[in-house]
This record gives C-alpha cells, structure tokens and sequence, in this order.
C-alpha cells in the first residue's frame, strides 16, 4: 500500500484505531476522523510510531459539511484518496420498538446510516478523479440478523448493507469496490459503554452465542478490513464479510 492514502472514521478507539494502525503498517498514508479530538491524538502518535504519514480531522459524519471537509483535506494534504472504512457509528439506547425514543432513532440513524452515505458520497467523488478506489463500510452481525431491544441500530445496519450492496453496483464498471465487514462483538469501549463487559453474566451470556466462545478482537476486523481494501480482493465488490465467530452460522 505504498503510496496509497487510507481515511478512517470512528479512528479514535476501538476498531477504527486498529484499522488506521494495520493500514500504516502496510505502508498507507493515514488520514484519521472522530469526534474525540483526545482520543484521536493518541491514535496519530501510534500510527507516527508505525512510520506513516498521518493527518487527523475533527469530524462529525452526520454533519455534511464535515464529511466534506474531512474529504477535502485529505486530498490537501495527500493529493488522492485511495481506501476509506467508514466505522464511525453508535450503539444507541436499549428498549423495544415500541418504547423506543424517536430522537434515539433519529440519532442513531443519523450517525449509523446517513453519516455513512454522506461518507460515501465524498469518498467516491475522490475515488473517481483517481479512476480507482477501495470502500469498506462497517456493519454488523446485527446487519443480518434481529437482535431484542436495538431497532434502532439494527436497522441502520441493515440499511448499510443495502447501500454498500447498490454502490458496488453502481461503481464496479468505474474502478471503485464497495465491500463491507460484519463483526460479531468485539472487545471495545463501545461494548464496554453498553455494559456488556463490565458485568460479567452478560458477557459470558453473550460469548454463548458466539460458537467460537469468545469475544472478538479489533485486530481481527482490522486485519479483514485491510485485506478487502487491498488489491488482493480486486474481485471482490458489494460483500458483507463476516467477522463474527460462526455468530451468525448458528
């Protein structure tokens, strides 16, 4: 990936840290964007340590106009943009479809779904001027199947598979693959903020449901992230690979 200039959102913690870490280890010029401007420099300092070059933007995807910035200045900086993971999301709050807060869906959604379009839509305006270019979007398990209590965020996960699947389309022709990866849980502040690994029976209730009986590893998407991005998947467009554990082969 010399040469070759990655963005990734949601880079401050968890899965889209590793992702922006793997990249730079592959040799990718790094463009990083969250809403925590913090925890996004310990993001940058471990990414210098990799060897990359590395720019960092405060950005919040469901606001357009910072969707465009961020684009704008990694083509500023870099001159191109080749790969993107859109990671940024939220888990949103826990009840019933029926007791459910319409900000909470319109939050959620606004984040999980049109943030992500909004990504897109600036990312292939980029990848186009290149002739070429690499998207992977992060879904979900949940991307596939229900799960009790999150409509909210099922549903925008479901909805990104359903956008990711009709970009590749649209852009297979173009030299753009759209891809997405679906992890199962992964051991990151997200699971932690929702309580999940702080008490201990509900995280063994949830390791249960993972046949390889345990929690995944941010490592372990990234590590798929990359390749999808990477010229070793040049056949592979419109594809929501799983990265759950044998979650959903139950």
């Amino acid at each position: 990936m010399d040469n070759k200039v990655a963005l990734i959102t949601g880079a401050a913690t968890g899965i889209g840290r590793e992702t922006a870490i793997a990249f730079a280890r592959k040799g990718a010029d790094i463009v990083i964007s969250d809403i925590k401007g913090e925890d996004l420099k310990e993001t940058e300092k471990k990414i210098k340590e990799e060897g990359a070059e590395v720019l960092s933007v405060k950005a919040d995807i469901s606001r357009e106009d910072d969707v465009r910035n961020m684009v704008n200045e990694a083509i500023e900086k870099f001159g191109r943009l080749d790969m993107a993971c859109n990671n940024a999301g939220i888990g949103g709050e826990s009840a019933t479809s029926g007791e459910y807060s319409t900000a909470g869906w319109d939050k959620v959604l606004n984040i999980n779904l049109r943030g992500q379009f909004l990504c897109m839509k600036y990312e292939i305006e980029a990848m186009l001027e290149n002739g070429s270019g690499s998207i992977v979007n992060i879904s979900s398990i949940l991307g596939h199947v229900g799960f009790a209590e999150a409509p909210a965020y099922v549903a925008s996960k479901h909805g990104l598979l359903g956008l990711t699947k009709t970009a590749a389309i649209e852009y297979a022709q173009k030299g753009i693959r759209i891809n997405a990866v679906c992890p199962g849980f992964i051991e990151t502040p997200m699971l932690e903020d929702a309580g999940i690994t702080t008490d201990e029976e509900t995280k063994q209730y949830i390791i249960s449901l993972h046949p390889a009986g345990r929690l995944g590893k941010p490592r372990e998407v990234a590590d798929a992230v990359v390749w999808l991005a990477s010229d070793e998947a040049s056949f592979v467009t419109g594809h929501p690979l799983l990265v759950d554990g044998g979650y959903v082969a139950r």
